[in-house]
């Protein structure tokens, strides 16, 4: 049987993991396989990840400005300053060659930049040999990722592909455009309620207690056009505040597991006002409905959001604008219905390889030595070009 390691950073539930348990759900589908979760600092030393955790999330709670400075200055950059973060590579580095001696997987999948940066270090000094993909979860590349030496790239966008073709030289064979993967629950539908004249939003974003949801759904209380479902997650304080209100009209759904039950979620409501994160963006895109942003956490999310925006993607809510009118103003209007509507196909459009043909291409670099015979079995699509055929 052969071995395939995932590698997210973190324990703290994020888009790094719900991508990782995107593609573990369907590879633990094949009995051939093991499929293993590991997070590499937590393998390190547990106490360190808890300390690593609560830091980051305090540090852009209270002080997100330069949270998002140093992010866009040593992360998200195309300046040799990237490097002056990486003077923890020796240590992680030890850490990671034992975790490889012991688990000997026969293929990598990092879900996160860091663990992928210590991989393509390790592969540029030939001291693996082992397959490595990168799996991006945001709608851009930071400059932590590894890429020379990374054997596939799954990219959420055409933007990304000619960044990896043109800036670092990534041969075509080695990128497939994907989006961010997502579980294949989400390409189901489920059965829709009964329309009605007054529509339902859902709103997200709130399971850490960051972001600005507490005044969004103040200012909906009396609302007269909407009814709201409110997501709290881990959020018990914003669970407890709204429910503690006996409004109708606003109802707190705490932390939902059941993906079915999300699936059914999203297909009940018109429109969605979230956070950009990328794994939710790309949920609720497949669901083909209207996206509004309240807020943004520095850093990776404001990237995000650029991008989304530029794109025609979503809309960003004006704090010095009413909530519900700047709703109705885009729900109500056909025209800017089918605009939205006309860029999310477009994006949709740009995607090559669907989830299917995702754990298809993963299993070509696994089993590299038979890929002629797997990459021939992908549909009459892919059937038709050998670039996504695996070579050393």
């Amino acid at each position: 049987m052969k071995k395939v390691l995932f590698l997210p950073l973190l324990q703290m539930s994020s888009g790094h993991h719900r991508v990782a348990d995107a593609l573990i759900n369907q590879l633990s589908k094949d009995d051939d396989l093991i499929v293993k979760k590991i997070e590499l600092i937590s393998y390190t030393n547990n106490l360190l990840e808890k300390m690593v955790t609560r830091f980051y999330l305090n540090w852009i709670r209270y002080a997100p400005s330069t949270y998002d400075w140093v992010y866009k200055t040593f992360f998200y950059s195309k300046s040799p300053k990237t490097a002056l973060l990486k003077w923890y590579k020796p240590f992680f580095m030890k850490k990671l060659k034992q975790l490889l001696l012991e688990e000997q997987p026969d293929l990598i999948i990092c879900t996160h930049g860091f663990p992928s940066f210590l991989l393509n270090q390790l592969k540029l000094n030939d001291q693996i040999d082992i397959p490595v993909i990168n799996v991006y979860t945001d709608f851009f590349m930071n400059d932590i990722w590894g890429k020379e030496c990374t054997d596939l790239h799954f990219v959420p966008s055409q933007d990304i592909k000619q960044e990896l073709l043109t800036r670092f030289h990534i041969p075509e064979r080695k990128i497939a455009v994907t989006g961010i993967p997502i579980h294949s629950e989400f390409y189901t539908k489920s059965k829709r309620r009964k329309r009605s004249l007054r529509k339902k939003i859902l709103v997200a974003g709130g399971s850490q207690g960051l972001g600005n949801i507490s005044s969004l759904i103040n200012e909906v209380k009396e609302s007269a056009q909407f009814d709201y479902l409110v997501l709290c997650g881990n959020n018990q304080k914003l669970y407890k505040q709204i429910l503690s209100w006996g409004l109708p009209h606003i109802r707190p759904i705490p932390y939902i597991e059941s993906r079915s039950d999300m699936n059914h979620i999203y297909d009940e409501v018109d429109g969605i006002i979230t956070k950009p994160g990328g794994v939710t963006i790309s949920e609720v895109l497949q669901k083909k409905l209207p996206i509004f942003i309240h807020s943004a956490l520095p850093g990776q999310e404001e990237v995000n959001l650029n991008y989304l925006k530029k794109q025609g993607l979503v809309i960003e809510l004006k704090p010095d604008q009413l909530i519900e009118s700047q709703l109705l103003s885009i729900l109500m209007n056909p025209i800017r219905m089918s605009n939205l509507s006309s860029h999310m196909a477009s994006y949709q459009k740009g995607i090559e390889v669907n989830g299917a043909e995702s754990i298809a291409l993963i299993e070509t670099v696994l089993n590299k030595k038979t890929y002629k015979g797997k990459i021939y079995a992908l549909n009459d699509r892919l059937r038709a070009s050998t670039s996504f055929s695996y070579m050393k």
